[in-house]
């Protein structure tokens, strides 16, 4: 097994994978997400408020400005076969000087389809994990993975994430990093200890109008900036019901757990970037309200037939959750999620300062230096402002747009020119944060919950982030 940058003597991999998850096994079931005194019917209890890293395993330096190893080659190895993964897997085949050299997934023949597809494009036959539910350790431990890419149900992001910094890997994880905010504080630590990035795989900060709103944010287009939105409004009901949409009905079943925002991190992490939080600015506090949860109990009634055993579920998650997230600076974020009621899809993505505003779906911006009017202003006008990434690739393949594609080139470039990556575990830590503090507020009537400074003081320092130069 490669484990450099483990320290074999003070950090157990058992004692953190099961240890902090509070369970046996890789499920982390439902008991897993809180302690405490029993919940009500139909609630767990809320997750620890863990907002120190006392109790995990230790504290290292800083991760952030640390750059990747240069290498000629990135050896991927990826977790989770199922739509999202599946998708990726051919992504990271379109790119010279990488290759997927083990894939695992708990349902064998999505292991061999994608083993297939790597076979087909040239690339030796990878090694397929499908024993059982905790066969991805064996990947984790192999010494010809470089790069682990996760995309599998939420529940065990968290440990897959934690095994592969423990194996010696770097590690992607798909949206949100962990479910409980103790979690988010060992992978913090694991990463600093381990010397490994930790990556929340944030698609939608590679979006061309993210990217073009961050260069013009950072240029002072906008003024200082002041306040910002995103949001995950998505109608998913269907799909949480479907019998082959997901992996069994896991996804559903986060709705009969938390109360608040399950889903902040395309919404938080664009906005974020261009506030620059965790490089000058931090996110201190967030405020959840949310109202009734009707919707997946009214799809339930009118598409689902009796006997069915999603029947036996109650749903507490809020239809629509808007919070609110204050900044050290003073500035305002709102954060939006609803995936249970009919709307249209809409990440809202806005941003306003004292000189200018944009808003996006459908997008559109006003400027002090451009508009004498009270009207909008065609934001196609702006294209000169678009990152580096969309001039080199204006038709990037692959879905989402070409974000997917243009996040994935990004991070590969970094592997191989041993370059910062463009975020790291701070930033997924604190985009991933809403998801038990949101819960935690929800259920106090809004009452603030203090976000943790995942960088310990490093968030003080400005950095480079997103907004990158071309590598020459």
């Amino acid at each position: 097994m490669d484990t450099a940058g483990v320290d074999d003597e003070s950090v157990s991999r058992r004692s953190v994978l099961w240890t902090t998850a509070g369970v046996a096994g890789s499920g982390l079931g439902l008991g897993a997400l809180g302690s405490g005194s029993a919940a009500s019917a139909g609630e767990t209890v809320a997750p620890a408020m863990e907002t120190s890293h006392a109790a995990s395993i230790g504290y290292d330096s800083t991760m952030a400005g640390v750059p990747f190893e240069r290498r000629s080659t990135v050896r991927v190895g990826v977790i989770g076969l199922g739509n999202r993964g599946g998708s990726l897997v051919e992504l990271f085949l379109r790119f010279p000087g990488v290759q997927v050299t083990a894939v695992c997934d708990v349902v064998r023949t999505k292991a061999e389809a994608a083993a297939a597809k790597v076979i087909k494009a040239g690339q030796p036959a990878p090694a397929i994990y499908t024993k059982n539910e905790d066969d991805y350790e064996n990947l984790c431990g192999r010494g010809d993975v470089d790069f682990v890419y996760v995309a599998t149900p939420w529940d065990v992001h968290f440990v897959m994430a934690a095994a592969a910094m423990l194996g010696g890997k770097h590690v992607g994880v798909e949206c949100p990093l962990a479910m409980r905010l103790e979690e988010l504080w060992t992978l913090v630590n694991l990463s600093e200890r381990t010397r490994r990035h930790c990556m929340q795989l944030e698609n939608c900060c590679y979006g061309r109008n993210e990217m073009r709103v961050l260069r013009m944010a950072h240029a002072g287009v906008f003024g200082e900036l002041l306040h910002g939105a995103g949001a995950y409004i998505h109608d998913h009901r269907g799909q949480m019901f479907s019998p082959t949409f997901f992996e069994g009905p896991w996804r559903r079943l986060w709705h009969t757990r938390l109360r608040g925002d399950l889903y902040p991190n395309h919404g938080f992490g664009p906005v974020a970037n261009y506030m620059d939080i965790n490089r000058g600015d931090r996110a201190v506090s967030i405020s959840s309200l949310g109202t009734p949860a009707l919707g997946l109990a009214e799809y339930r009634e009118a598409h689902i037939p009796p006997g069915d055993p999603s029947w036996k579920e109650t749903y507490v998650t809020s239809d629509r959750t808007i919070s609110i997230v204050r900044t050290a600076k003073g500035r305002v974020i709102r954060l939006e999620h609803g995936v249970t009621t009919p709307a249209p899809y809409s990440r809202i993505n806005s941003l306003g300062g004292t000189t200018g505003v944009f808003e996006d779906f459908p997008a559109r911006i006003h400027l002090d230096t451009d508009h004498s009017d009270d009207e909008w202003g065609d934001f196609g006008a702006y294209a000169d402002w678009d990152h580096w990434l969309w001039k080199d690739h204006p038709h990037p393949p692959g879905a989402h747009g070409g974000m997917d594609y243009i996040m994935m080139f990004r991070l590969m470039q970094c592997m191989h020119l041993g370059l910062v990556p463009d975020f790291d575990v701070y930033d997924a830590a604190t985009w991933t944060a809403p998801v038990p503090l949101s819960h935690l507020s929800v259920k106090a009537n809004g009452a603030p919950q203090q976000i943790p400074d995942f960088t310990r003081g490093e968030w003080r320092r400005a950095r480079p982030g997103m907004d990158s130069l071309k590598p020459e």
